[in-house]
């Protein structure tokens, strides 16, 4: 457990694997406690993320199920690293659980796509822009200081997008009605447009606009991000995100139906020499 907050995103996604393996030999819980010698119990909570796994359980879980040599060392990686604590765990009292495991997912991956309809995303928020976003996500119902510690957070997550070794690689769809909505003042949106132009020149972002005349698209239902990551056995994960819940889709046939969405939605967007060109005339239209 992680600071009373349930397992960690690590342990999720490696118990996750684990049940996929079981399945795809065709065993069933009662079958593979009765091979490994363990109770049915245990394996379920292995599977489950209720508990950890030592490095001897888990060599004998993939022995098992005879996983190939070259994907072991990544579980067992995953298995050392399940208990690790991120800079994230330092403002664990005012981030929401489904926040905190969206950022852990966010360090790990390597790749993000995102369809972004009713705001910038908060990878390329300026300060002044996020602190907006959340005061009035919040509603009033909490204090001054705690919106600090949201931005903050923001501001701190962006270092993926800067680092120098292996900066996270991040496309995003932004719909011209995130462009257009005005958040705070004209300097706020003036300030975000130079922002996102900036992120723009980087060769690890991709900025495109869906602009309004496209009409229809796949994405009318809301805001996704499809998060991949380094490792081959780390599957896929698109991320919802709701008022009050998140989701999370793991599954194969569903994650496909967003890859393919995504596609079709950069396909309709402004390339991206276009879209910063639009981008530019906002910002000069700010001033």
């Amino acid at each position: 457990m992680t600071n009373g907050r349930g397992p960690t995103v690590r342990r999720r996604r490696l118990a996750g694997e684990l049940r996929r393996l079981r399945e795809r030999k065709e065993l069933t819980l009662e079958d593979a406690a009765e091979r490994l010698g363990w109770s049915a119990a245990k394996v379920s909570r292995i599977e489950t993320a209720r508990v950890g796994i030592t490095s001897p359980d888990l060599t004998r879980m993939l022995d098992l199920y005879e996983l190939a040599d070259d994907r072991r060392a990544g579980l067992h990686a995953l298995a050392r690293t399940a208990r690790t604590r991120g800079w994230w765990d330092a403002y664990a009292d005012s981030l929401p659980s489904d926040y905190s495991a969206y950022i852990q997912l966010e360090a790990d991956a390597a790749f993000i796509r995102s369809y972004d309809g009713m705001i910038v995303h908060g990878l390329l928020q300026t300060d002044e822009y996020a602190r907006e976003i959340i005061r009035a996500a919040l509603m009033g119902m909490s204090s001054p200081a705690e919106v600090e510690r949201r931005v903050e957070v923001r501001m701190t997550r962006q270092r993926l997008l800067l680092r120098d070794e292996s900066p996270l690689r991040f496309w995003t769809v932004v719909d011209e009605a995130a462009l257009t909505r005005r958040v705070g003042s004209e300097a706020i949106m003036r300030e975000q447009y130079e922002r996102l132009l900036e992120f723009a020149d980087r060769d690890n972002v991709t900025i495109q606009v869906l602009p309004f005349a496209k009409g229809a698209h796949p994405a009318t239902a809301g805001t996704f991000a499809l998060l991949e990551f380094r490792e081959t056995h780390d599957p896929n994960v698109v991320y919802v995100e709701g008022t009050t819940s998140n989701l999370y889709v793991e599954s194969d046939a569903e994650i496909y139906r967003y890859s393919l969405a995504f596609d079709h939605l950069r396909a309709m967007a402004l390339d991206p020499d276009e879209s910063r060109r639009l981008i530019a005339r906002l910002a000069e239209g700010s001033r």
